[in-house]
């Protein structure tokens, strides 16, 4: 996809879904070559490190260009889970989780062997910066957005084939809940926000996380655009109403299935 069309749907994204933050454009790194002129590595250029999500953060807060190498991170989450290192037998025996989160060792354990995980070695580290300022392709999209346009989001993922989105949720590293999965799949992902996400990178309480491969990107658009024909768009006029209009098909639907309803549409 040309980049003046990912920038252009950077920047409709936003005003479409009314997000509070930028869309991300996320990268998977290689070799330390594919990182470009002018990207902020946390511990040569601020003297510290930085977990994953407060890198994610600094660039869907404040626009930053951002290349995080295992040298970067403070977190080990992201390092095991993006393959930057293989996974310690004392991860995979469970400690990561026993005793602070979990009743038991074999919970604990339960926990590793569903963590997403990338073969290890395969990829260097990770970049990220506004969709809307890419000058890479990423590999994935992740937007943070609020219940309302993560509603919108996943209609517009549904108008291509209209199947449901099947996803496993955690309340553990959002950075690989959100993006591993993804890059293993091709599918989109909704992921919550993590402890670490929400007390030390500032998620907020009412943020979700969707992420979609890029290759489905102008699907997502094309559905976004479409929707709006319908009114599924934001912002949105809320109204309790008794026996509210229905579309056609619902009312068609309803009689079939026995129900009294009155005419009329969804406006």
């Amino acid at each position: 996809m040309e980049l003046s069309l990912l920038r252009q749907y950077g920047e409709e994204f936003e005003w479409r879904l009314r997000l509070k933050t930028f869309p991300l454009a996320v990268k998977l790194l290689e070799k330390e070559t594919d990182i470009p002129e002018g990207a902020m590595r946390p511990v040569r250029d601020l003297g510290y490190h930085l977990s994953l999500c407060q890198g994610f953060a600094a660039s869907r807060r404040d626009g930053t260009l951002l290349a995080m190498l295992k040298e970067d991170m403070w977190c080990v989450e992201p390092v095991i889970g993006y393959g930057l290192a293989e996974a310690p037998q004392y991860f995979l025996q469970g400690r990561n989780r026993f005793p602070e989160d979990v009743e038991t060792l074999q919970a604990g354990k339960n926990y590793a062997s569903d963590f997403p995980r990338l073969e290890a070695g395969k990829c260097l580290g990770v970049m990220s910066v506004p969709l809307r300022k890419t000058d890479f392709e990423p590999d994935v999209v992740i937007f943070y957005s609020d219940s309302a346009q993560l509603s919108l989001l996943l209609l517009a993922r549904e108008y291509k084939d209209g199947h449901d989105l099947k996803c496993s949720l955690s309340s553990h590293a959002a950075c690989v809940y959100s993006v591993v999965p993804v890059i293993q799949t091709g599918e989109c992902r909704v992921a919550i926000p993590c402890r670490g996400d929400r007390y030390q990178a500032i998620a907020g309480d009412d943020e979700l996380v969707f992420t979609t491969p890029t290759s489905k990107l102008e699907d997502l658009m094309l559905g976004l655009r479409y929707l709006e024909n319908s009114g599924s768009k934001l912002p949105r006029n809320y109204r309790m109403r008794r026996e509210p209009e229905l579309r056609q098909s619902y009312i068609k639907i309803a009689r079939m299935v026995g129900m009294q309803v009155n005419g009329g549409h969804l406006d």
